[in-house]
């Protein structure tokens, strides 16, 4: 005891807990890699809602099918994901503003024909009006860019920054500040040594009354529709573009690359490209089925090669048949199809919030949200077939409606006996492993020896039970469910000269009850007072 008692009373101390606790890691963010309208390229962004990436992405958009892939996502439960905008020729816009002898360059913050609609707007009246380097800048997206240049226009977006200075020794140097503060435009080229010229007569203008402005030069271009190339081109990764931008992301946990366009399916080699990456980054893969499985006999031919494509990878991914028919918000309403994996990633997440990674995420409560039906029916002949084939099928059950029914991993063909067959096993298994690793990096450094092993074999159980309480595993009791072993027998000397400790942990994952089989005696209406 710290304390020292020197008169009748009540002392109190604070003794730290013996264990470390583990903390389990999230389970169901979302990265998607896709084309959009606008937004930072191979450039990973959290964003939390569809508003976020209306925001920062510009919305739906027809030509880009990760737009409504996000917007599935949010729809069926998702909270959490990662948008990395790859782009094939976009280009910026640039607006030129005469600064004494020379000019002054802007650039929209992000390529695309959006920036075709800024208009910027200079006035000299700041705090100090001895100053000559400083000076107010007004920045606006409108409504139109046939609009940019008119008093008219409805401005969308305004950004003001107010003594900015091109004196490049003060604190609100303006390369400096619109590189914090700026969604619309950045800097481009050098700064010149004297500020830009007023675009306005009379001193600060009011935002809501024209004035003249500055429009840009109208090079801004979304370019052609995305390739396999800017996803998973292999020159890609030492530049930490395309798929391996999510290099800067700590963690995801599932991954989504809708169709490449409307009409172009993401080709076997980035699937492939992905799932290994997903299998090095301890993620899951959702995959869409390409446009021409017209039928159950195409999907039933056809994931043969892909799961042959994917090779030793394919535990680390999951398909889902077919395509969703829905209302195309942008088409008056009129119905169009969609790839199903930003909603199935939604119920994903939905089904991990509500009952845990270890629960299988089909069902009759995994139902498909505005969906008006499928682009394929599935019997339950075609259902059989296909999901001894490791395809997860999409399927209108009445009273139901559309629900996923289906839950193997690209592994889960029964001519092949995986341990990894089913979706909750292979991500119970990739969580665990994330939360342990995370969760025992304390042990770095600290004596190899009884008193640690005692220490992790205490963590790593009480985070184990935990889950067991919650029904992650089988088993009538823990001994049953899981074991930890850390020891003599795991972590020999010759390990300990190497500093090494090895940790041996096993689980009994509860799989899912594919098939419930009733039996039905029909009786031969005994009479109990006979």
């Amino acid at each position: 005891m710290g304390t020292t008692p020197n008169s009748p009373g009540v002392y109190v101390d604070e003794v730290p807990s013996v264990g470390r606790t583990i903390a389990g890691v999230d389970t169901s963010v979302t990265a998607f890699v896709g084309r959009a309208r606008c937004g930072p390229t191979d450039t990973p962004t959290p964003i939390k809602s569809f508003a976020d990436y209306r925001r920062d992405f510009g919305g739906l958009w027809h030509d880009s099918t990760m737009s409504f892939a996000v917007h599935h996502f949010f729809v069926h439960g998702g909270t959490d994901a990662i948008i990395v905008r790859v782009a094939n020729g976009a280009t910026h816009s640039t607006s030129t503003l005469p600064a004494g002898e020379g000019s002054f360059q802007l650039r929209s913050a992000t390529p695309g024909a959006w920036s075709r609609a800024l208009r910027v707007a200079v006035d000299h009246q700041v705090d100090d009006g001895t100053d000559p380097a400083a000076f107010n800048l007004t920045v606006q997206l409108v409504d139109g860019p046939e609009q940019v240049t008119t008093g008219q226009a409805k401005p969308v977006v305004t950004e003001e920054f107010h003594n900015v200075s091109v004196d490049p020794d003060s604190s609100r140097e303006v390369g400096t500040i619109l590189a914090l503060d700026s969604a619309l435009v950045q800097v481009h080229g050098t700064v010149p040594e004297v500020r830009p010229d007023l675009t306005t007569a009379g001193g600060s203008p009011d935002v809501e009354t024209p004035r003249d402005w500055v429009s840009g030069d109208g090079e801004g271009d979304d370019g052609s529709a995305i390739t396999d190339a800017q996803i998973s081109e292999a020159r890609l990764e030492s530049a930490g573009r395309g798929l391996w931008a999510l290099d800067e992301v700590q963690q995801f946990n599932l991954l989504c690359i809708p169709p490449l366009s409307p009409n172009t399916d993401v080709g076997t080699t980035t699937l492939a490209t992905a799932a290994g990456y997903c299998s090095e980054r301890r993620a899951f893969l959702v995959i869409d089925p390409p446009r021409a499985w017209s039928d159950s006999a195409a999907a039933e031919s056809g994931v043969e090669s892909l799961r042959s494509d994917l090779g030793a990878a394919r535990d680390h991914a999951a398909l889902y048949f077919p395509w969703l028919r829905m209302r195309d918000p942008l088409g008056e309403r009129r119905l169009t199809d969609r790839a199903p994996s930003g909603a199935v990633a939604g119920i994903i997440a939905r089904t991990d919030a509500s009952r845990g990674v270890w629960k299988a995420p089909a069902g009759v409560e995994a139902t498909l949200r505005g969906v008006r039906g499928l682009t394929v029916d599935i019997d339950d002949a075609a259902n059989g077939t296909l999901n001894q084939k490791g395809v997860n099928c999409l399927r209108s059950l009445d009273p139901h409606g559309p629900v996923v029914w289906g839950g193997r991993t690209l592994a889960g063909d029964d001519r092949r006996t995986s341990q990894w067959r089913y979706v909750p096993v292979r991500r119970l298994a990739l969580f665990l492993e994330e939360s342990v690793d995370r969760g025992t990096r304390w042990a770095a450094f600290e004596p190899n020896g009884q008193p640690l092993w005692a220490e992790l074999r205490a963590s790593i159980d009480a985070f184990l039970d935990d889950l067991f309480q919650q029904g992650a595993f089988q088993g009538q009791a823990a001994s049953d469910a899981y074991f930890v072993k850390v020891d003599s027998e795991t972590t020999t000397q010759q390990d300990i000269d190497l500093g090494i400790v090895n940790i041996v942990i096993g689980f009994a994952p509860q799989r899912p009850a594919e098939f419930v089989i009733l039996e039905f005696q029909q009786s031969a209406g005994q009479n109990d007072d006979a």
